[in-house]
């Protein structure tokens, strides 16, 4: 039996995005300021009380990260240097990321409720302004012959 190959076209599930594609798309505010942090210093706890200091070379979305010219400091205080190290994510207690980060361009986009009610009322403000002259409130100031005559 034939088929033709627009039939096979018309009849080809649509594509899905790949896993990376979905996951960038909703990964949240914590991780894009995680990936926003490689290249910087950063200090790693993990949930044994072991504690990283080095610079942050990758970050994952599921918060692997790899340190490069790290500090190893033991639960009980003893200092390990050591070149590289691998830690997973879901061995991480808390990290401690560089103050510079606040200053990264997703944190302006995040508008609160706050900030979205002073804008409305910044704007009703600055309406109330310019209705403040007109003679009736709502329309718009009179023009032409009859508005001249009317200032006299």
């Amino acid at each position: 039996r034939r088929v033709s190959l627009e039939a096979l076209r018309c009849s080809a599930p649509p594509r899905r995005a790949s896993p990376t594609q979905k996951s960038m798309s909703n990964i949240g505010i914590p991780i894009k300021v995680l990936h926003d942090a490689e290249g910087h210093t950063v200090t790693v706890e993990l949930k044994n009380g072991e504690v990283y200091r080095g610079k942050l070379d990758e970050a994952e979305d599921n918060m692997n990260v790899h340190l490069s010219n790290c500090t190893k400091t033991m639960k009980d205080g003893q200092v390990e240097m050591l070149s590289n190290v691998f830690l997973r994510g879901s061995h991480v207690r808390f990290m401690v990321l560089p103050d510079i980060l606040k200053n990264a361009p997703f944190f302006k986009k995040i508008d609160t409720k706050a900030n979205k009610a002073s804008k409305a009322g910044k704007a009703k403000q600055a309406a109330t302004q310019r209705a403040a002259g007109r003679p009736t409130p709502g329309m718009p100031p009179p023009k032409g012959r009859a508005a001249r005559d009317g200032a006299r």
